[in-house]
């Protein structure tokens, strides 16, 4: 297995992340009234954990998004759109990962044109050297190496999502050839994570 995947972020070093930019989304925005925008979904595990981790009165909204054309286009089809809204409020958007930029500033144009009061984003993952397009990332969990990453809400083939916490694969084509190639990590006990060589 360790040929195949390394354990990037434990579940304990999510959790702290997690509990840390609740506290700082409390902070910032008290006395106001967020609503925290997921965008499905990838970003639903990450979504939920940060609602619980914010102290605050705070209401929740989905999107769902398709990507058309090129891949690294960033260009997008909006498959589910918001059920309020978001005229005049402080809105965040929860993102699961962040890297091109491509689609993120995609989002924030068109949430943007819906004239909130405020907007600003929340990433868990930052893989800001796969940057195209600057993108104000104000609330980041982890700088995240180049590399496909697994777990917590983020999929291959619509599995892994379940599991707590984040590897880092290692041999892409032997996932692509078999995309359940790791199941032996929904079965098992958390991996140690891995050392620096391996996290980037």
């Amino acid at each position: 297995m360790e040929e195949l995947a390394s354990v990037l972020f434990s579940s304990g070093e999510i959790r702290e992340r997690v509990r840390a930019l609740g506290e700082a989304v409390t902070a910032d925005y008290r006395g106001r009234e967020p609503v925290l925008i997921s965008v499905l979904k990838g970003g639903a595990m990450f979504h939920a954990d940060l609602l619980r981790a914010i102290d605050l009165p705070a209401s929740v909204d989905f999107m769902s998004i398709s990507s058309y054309g090129a891949a690294s286009s960033g260009v997008v089809r909006i498959m589910k759109d918001l059920d309020e809204d978001i005229v005049g409020r402080d809105v965040i958007l929860v993102e699961d990962i962040v890297d091109t930029g491509l689609t993120a500033t995609y989002l924030l144009s068109a949430l943007g044109a819906r004239e909130p009061e405020s907007l600003e984003i929340c990433a868990l993952l930052d893989k800001s050297v796969r940057r195209i397009t600057p993108v104000p990332v104000k609330y980041r969990g982890f700088e995240c190496p180049d590399v496909f990453v697994l777990g917590y809400g983020l999929d291959f083939e619509e599995v892994y999502r379940n599991l707590p916490y984040i590897v880092a694969v290692k041999d892409m084509d032997a996932l692509a050839e078999d995309p359940m190639a790791l199941a032996e990590l929904l079965e098992e006990g958390e991996p140690p994570v891995a050392g620096p060589e391996d996290r980037g």
